[in-house]
């Protein structure tokens, strides 16, 4: 079976290409490198011994998604590629829109024309808001604090009527909270370009000396120590979770969303101590305001993946905060050997 996974050297799209690749399936993947490094497709090859077949590209070009569809038959797509930081989203939201609506569409529009319905996408628990209680679970009313969000949901709502225009399509939408961590041979992990948008690679620059001091946006939340909870899940059980929807979505029809999630919340302050913890460093930091469209607390209730997809997360927090510094100590022990 041939999958396409759009921003496949991304964060998650990388691993779990790692995933689908190790359980045999054959891959093809597209990426523009906005915001990952065409050094992720060694690392794959490095962790899995196979190659997955590669396009450099845009998702928004028709014309090179139809050479892909021509050139392999392929049977189901994971949908990563779109632009994802909440702060810039906010500063730039027609970049937001555009970009990952239009991708989104046309996309689709060229799976249509060769007869490839079965979908996963990516999208996120920003769809929920401001949820009124917690934990969260998918039939929650939904909407949204910011424009990468509003994309995400606005992305949900354009799958749900293309399922009623045709009910052939199969399409799961993967709910993600917070992935961090890294695969486990440290060979591949989250390393963005630019100052970080998200708490983990930021903890990572500081750990490493590459930046002062961590930023901690707000600290008079409604939460047990003042700073926003989240639910963190590491980024190899999010990467298991496409693959149990891929088989889902290939013996299904039908339209319906899934948290992917720990159902536990921890602090960004349980987040910075556990790191300091487990590895050893210290990560200073200093209080900021709050970021336009952050909310209080965030955690998933994971139960409905569990029923239907047969998943759960399996890894602690712990295990992310070590994996997460395993990668980054493992990429600059290598730059030190270069040098």
């Amino acid at each position: 079976m041939k999958i396409l996974v759009t921003g496949g050297c991304g964060f998650i799209g990388s691993h779990t290409v790692v995933e689908l690749l190790e359980a045999g399936y054959e891959v093809v993947v597209i990426d523009d490198f906005s915001n990952s490094r065409r050094s992720v497709l060694d690392a794959i090859q490095e962790i899995t011994g196979k190659v997955p077949f590669f396009y450099e590209g845009d998702v928004k070009k028709k014309e090179l998604l139809r050479k892909i569809f021509r050139e392999h038959s392929i049977d189901a797509v994971i949908h990563f590629a779109g632009y994802k930081a909440v702060g810039e989203s906010v500063q730039q939201p027609l970049k937001y829109y555009e970009n990952n609506l239009e991708s989104t569409v046309h996309l689709c529009e060229v799976m249509s024309e060769f007869s490839c319905k079965k979908l996963v996408f990516s999208s996120s628990a920003t769809v929920y808001g401001s949820p009124k209680s917690l934990p969260i679970r998918e039939d929650f009313p939904l909407s949204t604090t910011n424009p990468y969000g509003t994309t995400k949901l606005m992305i949900e709502n354009i799958l749900r009527d293309l399922v009623v225009s045709d009910s052939h399509w199969s399409i799961a939408l993967l709910r993600y909270f917070n992935p961090i961590g890294c695969h486990a041979s440290g060979l591949i992990g989250e390393d963005p370009k630019g100052i970080p948008n998200n708490l983990m690679p930021y903890i990572l620059k500081v750990a490493m000396g590459e930046l002062p001091h961590l930023n901690v946006f707000g600290n008079d939340y409604d939460t047990k120590d003042g700073t926003g909870v989240r639910d963190y899940i590491h980024v190899a059980d999010l990467a298991r979770g496409h693959l149990k929807a891929i088989e889902y979505v290939m013996n299904t029809e039908g339209i319906d969303a899934y948290n992917l999630g720990t159902g536990k919340g921890y602090s960004v302050l349980d987040l910075v101590k556990t790191f300091e913890k487990v590895n050893h460093v210290s990560i200073p930091y200093e209080i900021r305001a709050r970021r336009p469209g952050d909310i209080a607390i965030c955690y998933a209730d994971p139960s409905y993946a569990k029923e239907k997809l047969g998943w759960c997360a399996e890894k602690d927090l712990e295990t992310m905060c070590l994996d997460a510094y395993r990668y980054v100590a493992k990429q600059a022990h290598k730059e030190e050997k270069v040098e």
